[in-house]
């Protein structure tokens, strides 16, 4: 008799969107009351795991934040990273941006879980603060800060995964915009494939992650090499990764070229599509299995 594969679950996809958008006020780097139940929330899912689990505290602006680590396979074996931000940009809810994100991380964790294989790699989940403004592109982004103790540990580090909104998506076409000419010449025009994305330089690893994903996934899975100064490319925490010489992408839904309600209130649970959110993250689980036999 054969087991049935692992596949993701819309209903726990939809649970862990619906906590993070009710939170009130807004998850925000001022709302600390709200950003520490979500980053609570977070924990509490990976607890339900066996794994291990633990807090990377740091300040900023003299307010304290929380990454929140879960972490399967060999404690010292070169690591993957699998991570998404679990703030949000003002008073916004943030469901796609990042809450869809989170889930999926929360989900690919599960998954992981349940299908109790040996690894071969160290996996590290980590649920990230202040990815959105004032914070981006400085120190005090929880990735730049968990990047930067893994090159101080001197860790190894085999890939890491960036789960960047990942739950809207468009059947209309056109419904999918493109910052030029070019790129649009070269990809779909509707919106409803996800898209690997990574610097200039990475070719072969962002397409063995697409190879790895595809299969897996019902839905298309798009790559993208974008150069560093073009800014499209590090929308996201992936970015804190380079800085140290790490294989790094973001799987993303292409945000605001895509999803109109990127930063504003409008940005709903009931906007998002979970059936190809789980797909997403069935993509995600295969590639992760992949780079483990690698």
């Amino acid at each position: 008799m054969q087991t049935a594969p692992t596949r993701a679950d819309t209903s726990r996809l939809y649970s862990d969107v619906e906590f993070l958008t009710s939170l009130q006020p807004a998850r925000n780097y001022r709302n600390l009351t709200s950003l520490n139940q979500a980053a609570d929330y977070i924990k509490a899912e990976f607890e339900k795991l066996n794994g291990r689990v633990e807090e990377q505290l740091f300040k900023a602006d003299g307010r304290q934040y929380r990454n929140i680590i879960f972490s399967l396979g060999p404690p010292d074996a070169p690591r993957i990273i699998v991570g998404a931000h679990y703030d949000v940009c003002g008073d916004t809810p943030g469901a796609d941006d990042n809450a869809s994100a989170v889930a999926g991380l929360l989900e690919t964790a599960r998954l992981l879980h349940q299908s109790g294989g040996q690894l071969r790699h160290r996996l590290d989940f980590v649920a990230y603060a202040n990815e959105e403004p004032p914070y981006f592109a400085t120190r005090h982004m929880g990735s730049a800060v968990h990047a930067k103790s893994l090159h101080d540990a001197q860790v190894a580090v085999r890939a890491m995964l960036c789960y960047e909104m990942i739950g809207y998506f468009r059947d209309e076409p056109g419904s999918q915009q493109f910052p030029n000419a070019q790129l649009a010449a070269l990809y779909p025009n509707t919106g409803n494939f996800i898209i690997v994305v990574g610097r200039t330089g990475q070719e072969a690893f962002t397409q063995r992650v697409q190879k790895l994903m595809q299969p897996a996934a019902d839905l298309d899975v798009q790559r993208i090499n974008l150069p560093m100064e073009m800014g499209l490319a590090g929308l996201s925490d992936h970015r804190s990764y380079w800085e140290y010489g790490y294989d790094a992408l973001m799987i993303n839904d292409t945000a605001f070229l895509r999803n109109p309600n990127y930063h504003l209130a409008s940005d709903t649970i009931e906007t998002l599509d979970f059936r190809r959110m789980a797909e997403v993250v069935n993509g995600t689980y295969a590639a992760i299995l992949g780079l483990q036999q690698e």
